[in-house]
């Protein structure tokens, strides 16, 4: 486990404006329950698919007491792995809400969304960002290459049912690549039928094993989600920031 900060950034997102992290899993390396071909953290070393303990409280409030007046959007629970992975997630976005008086928002993979314990911790959040690559479960299976037992049906199910029940925004986040950019349509028609409060168009724009598709390819892409309220990660702005701790910064967010 990483003895450095489970507090980082801020950064500037392009979804979420200043985005103070909250890293819940802290691990040197990837801790997550996907091996997804595009990742800016490179392959999977630690799989797992059960949830645990990895920063207890004790330890996130010492690191939220040392955060003093800063300028931030939202405080985002993501970093070097799954957030839905550890275990006390619900009791930490309390604690986060409290100590810093900011909206809370979680990057999921949707990976362990099928479970009701999961469902129940993310709907204490603000701003929920579940994350949904493939139309089919053999795109699927080639793109997030999962270690979790659920089918691609099941988790869209389940993004679905969570947002039937969720009070907060719902955003849903599809990652276009080559392997996937013919399947556009495909992948519109899913979206309307998990009726999110926004979808977010993105393409891999940090160090990846695969290309970035251009902005005449996203904005192609975009015409497919007609109807309903669409982020482009080419058009969405940047603001500018000054991360608390750079080096914690850079090893959770390689620079574009």
């Amino acid at each position: 486990m990483s003895e450095g900060s489970v507090i980082y950034g801020p950064v500037p997102s392009w979804r979420l404006g200043k985005s103070l992290g909250i890293d819940l899993i802290s691990t040197p390396s990837k801790t997550c329950s996907f091996d997804c071909c595009y990742c800016q953290l490179g392959r999977t070393v630690h799989s797992l698919t059960e949830r645990r303990t990895f920063i207890s409280l004790k330890r996130l409030e010492e690191g939220l007491s040392l955060v003093k007046e800063v300028k931030a959007d939202y405080v985002t629970f993501s970093g070097m792995g799954e957030p839905t992975l550890a275990r006390n997630l619900g009791r930490a976005i309390e604690l986060a809400r409290s100590r810093l008086n900011l909206p809370v928002a979680i990057l999921t993979n949707s990976s362990l969304i099928p479970r009701e314990d999961v469902r129940d911790e993310l709907s204490l959040a603000d701003v929920v960002v579940a994350k949904l690559d493939a139309p089919n479960e053999e795109l699927f299976q080639g793109i997030n290459r999962p270690y979790v037992q659920y089918s691609s049906q099941e988790i869209a199910d389940s993004i679905r049912l969570f947002g039937e029940r969720f009070k907060g925004k719902l955003c849903l986040q599809l990652m276009f690549i080559e392997d996937n950019k013919d399947q556009a349509h495909e992948m519109a028609g899913l979206a309307r039928k998990l009726s999110p409060d926004e979808v977010e168009l993105n393409t891999p724009l940090r160090p990846s094993p695969k290309r970035p598709l251009t902005p005449p390819e996203m904005e192609q892409i975009e015409t497919e989600f007609w109807g309903m309220k669409v982020v482009n990660v080419y058009r969405s702005p940047r603001p500018k920031v000054t991360p608390l701790n750079p080096e914690e910064t850079l090893r959770r967010r390689p620079k574009i």
